[in-house]
């Protein structure tokens, strides 16, 4: 990567964006030195590493293409590979891989554990043998399989003169393998064929545990994408109506947007009223009028009337494709986030190592000879192998989140427990988070027969008040008059005749609450209010959230009006009218002043918020695009799961804390034991084994303290 960079060229700033898919991304390490690393070349202005997508995104000059940032890459030891510019390509053959290991690795430990059995009850000579010979047949091909995912890790960091936790487990299978197949061969009356298979199993069971939490916290933003419509019929100069795909879409082009249809570009208004529903974008839960020359965006749709749209802006210029880039940008912040477990492996690589190469040097100086001072070493390789602290987090994660499921609570991200711990702050969006999201009318100032016409006028509109109404007649037992004339005029309302008497469903003249529809029948108005329910446990979670000392607010894209009256009902602090931007910047201004906030919305407007916040939650009735970069998703109509999944995250820390303090105080008996050559690699393998039972044991008491 040496391509000459003058400082003219940096100081235009005409920067290109590179992203690459990663695989090799394992730690905080990781990331660190490749932005670290990266950062220092003159031609690269930033670089922004995905943990839990695996990706990384480069800011660089010209000069640089992707082959020379995909060598710098090679260069620190990761490989990298083009992402295509659908943001949401997502590797999932290292979560594939660790599965058929697993999988194989179990088979091959139990069969290579019952052919043990026959040694360790006194088999001697031809008989012992065989069960080697047969014990050697198993394990070779399952350790040469299982053991694929540490074994090219750790290569890959030695080829690059580093090292990982990954290089120790592969010495240690390698050398009690070798060792193993040494003594078949020459008819030794021991081989540890079965420490080397159940090191691979309780390592790999911990590391799917953790790459299938992982591989939730990404589903993907293309589906936020895919809220633009795929394609737009295009008015061409003759007149003539063209089918488009949104991505061939120009600003300049005129589309014709039927009613029902989602938009596939920003634009202006040429021709045409309608009434939109902009929800993802403001989290509005009313609808809005547009006439001409008033904008549109990609992703809203157009309720109730045809309209042409001068196109302004197309696919990855949208303001839909930009909430899209705050989604995918803001979630960099979590992946900065260093989880427990890399916290406290950072050390543990040399530490093995430098004792493992202590015992083999001490005996060979005490005279043991070569062979007694290699099994002394596999021992303490295998006995200080990190499979209880590699079960320490996965396992007590694992048993919350099947805990908090029974409450509601879906956690898609192992290391969002963590986050979900240290929470000092619950920002809450208010329509389908605080409230129920379905706005309801009250019938109660309808009699018998304006309920029949209303149902009949609301009935012939795709309004979502008109629908929503409409639902709540039936389910009232209302049998809809016959109208006749009927007609929908946008932006006004549905006008018809009824026993020869003009009746409409219209926008009333005033409202007492912050939605309302007007049922007109001849002179006679009746305003039919519509209210948004607050969840019914709202003020309880808030209560229970500041019994734990995490205060509450409000941030939302509606209208002041209505954030308001909820904010007076719980009591809490609150912002009306948010932008997705403004919430992103709420949220990073928090983060800069040492808070971390925990975000609860449901809109896509609530995306990037979501992505940015140190961890979010998300209720079942969201979008797609708000489970999708929330950590978690809670079902039902109850607010207390977002409380209960708090606690239960730190009862789930501190359960991790006591799994790490097991495994230290495990390895601070054992590890003397296995110097002083009191061990053998199949009693160290034991050990380890029962090491990891007590680990999983304790995670298990999760089970009754997430409440």
């Amino acid at each position: 990567m040496n391509a000459p960079v003058t400082p003219a060229a940096f100081e235009t700033g005409h920067f290109e964006d590179s992203r690459f898919t990663v695989p090799g991304i394992r730690c905080a390490g990781c990331i660190a030195k490749i932005e670290r690393e990266l950062g220092k070349h003159s031609a690269i202005d930033s670089v922004r590493v995905n943990f839990s997508a695996k990706r990384v995104a480069i800011r660089h000059l010209p000069e640089l293409d992707d082959d020379n940032l995909i060598a710098a890459l090679a260069g620190l030891g990761f490989e990298a590979q083009r992402l295509d510019d659908n943001p949401v390509a997502e590797d999932v053959s290292e979560a594939r891989l660790l599965q058929r290991s697993l999988a194989v690795a179990g088979f091959g430990m139990m069969n290579v554990m019952l052919l043990s059995v026959s040694v360790w009850s006194g088999a001697e000579g031809s008989t012992r043998d065989l069960f080697h010979w047969l014990s050697a047949i198993i394990a070779l091909p399952v350790i040469a399989y299982s053991g694929r995912p540490f074994f090219a890790s750790a290569w890959m960091a030695l080829r690059n003169r580093r090292t990982n936790m990954d290089v120790p487990i592969s010495i240690g299978v390698l050398l009690a393998t070798g060792l193993s197949l040494y003594e078949t061969v020459a008819g030794g009356g021991h081989s540890y064929f079965e420490s080397a298979v159940m090191l691979l199993f309780f390592l790999l069971a911990g590391r799917t545990l953790d790459a299938a939490m992982r591989s939730r916290t990404r589903a993907g933003i293309g589906a936020l994408l895919s809220r633009m419509g795929r394609s737009a019929q295009v008015i061409g100069p003759d007149g003539r109506l063209q089918s488009i795909a949104a991505e061939d879409l120009r600003p300049g082009m005129v589309m014709l947007v039927a009613a029902g249809e989602a938009l596939a570009a920003d634009g202006i208004i040429e021709q045409g009223s309608t009434s939109i529903d902009n929800a993802m974008l403001t989290g509005e839960s009313r609808p809005e009028a547009r006439v001409i020359g008033d904008e549109v965006h990609a992703g809203a749709t157009n309720l109730t009337a045809p309209v042409r749209v001068r196109i302004t802006a197309a696919a990855s210029d949208t303001v839909l494709a930009e909430i899209a880039r705050l989604m995918d940008e803001a979630g960099q912040s979590r992946s900065r986030y260093v989880r427990i477990a890399d916290r406290a492996s950072r050390l543990y690589a040399p530490a093995v190592h430098s004792l493992a190469l202590l015992a083999f040097i001490g005996w060979m100086i005490a005279g043991a000879g070569v062979h007694q001072s290699l099994v002394i070493a596999i021992a303490v390789l295998i006995i200080t192998c990190p499979c209880a602290m590699g079960l320490a987090v996965p396992a007590a994660q694992v048993v919350t989140t099947g805990a908090l499921l029974k409450h509601g609570m879906l956690i898609k991200d192992g290391s969002a427990l963590e986050r979900f711990a240290e929470v000092d702050l619950a920002v809450f969006d208010k329509t389908g988070t605080l409230t129920m999201g379905a706005p309801a009318p009250d019938l109660s100032s309808l009699d018998d027969d304006a309920r029949r016409v209303a149902l009949a006028l609301s009935s012939a509109s795709c309004h979502p008040l008109s629908t929503g109404l409409a639902v709540a007649l039936r389910d009232a037992g209302v049998v809809s008059a016959e109208l006749s004339d009927i007609a929908e005029r946008s932006g006004e309302g549905v006008f018809a005749s009824w026993r020869g008497i003009d009746v409409a469903l219209e926008r009333p003249d005033t409202a007492q609450s912050e939605i309302a529809v007007q049922l007109r029948i001849g002179t006679t108005r009746t305003v039919v209010n519509f209210t948004d329910p607050v969840r019914t446990d709202a003020g309880q979670t808030m209560a229970v959230l500041d019994a734990t000392g995490i205060e509450s607010r409000i941030l939302s894209g509606d209208a002041s009006d209505a954030v308001a009256r909820v904010a007076r009902e719980l009591g809490v602090h609150a912002r009306a009218g948010a932008s997705p931007q403004d919430k992103l910047e709420t949220l990073e201004h928090l983060h800069r002043q040492g808070r971390r906030p925990l975000m609860v919305g449901d809109g896509i407007n609530d995306g990037p918020a979501l992505a940015a916040a140190h961890a979010s939650i998300a209720p079942g009735s969201a979008s797609d695009i708000s489970q999708q970069a929330a950590d978690a998703v809670f079902t039902g109509s109850n607010l207390m799961p977002v409380a209960v999944t708090v606690r239960g995250a730190r009862a789930c820390a501190k359960v991790v804390r006591q799994n790490f303090g097991f495994a230290i105080v495990y390895n601070v008996l054992a590890v003397p034991l296995a110097l002083a050559g009191l061990v053998t690699p199949l009693i160290a393998a034991i050990a380890m084994s029962a090491s990891s039972i007590i680990v999983v044991a304790n995670s298990l008491r999760l089970r009754s303290l997430v409440r």
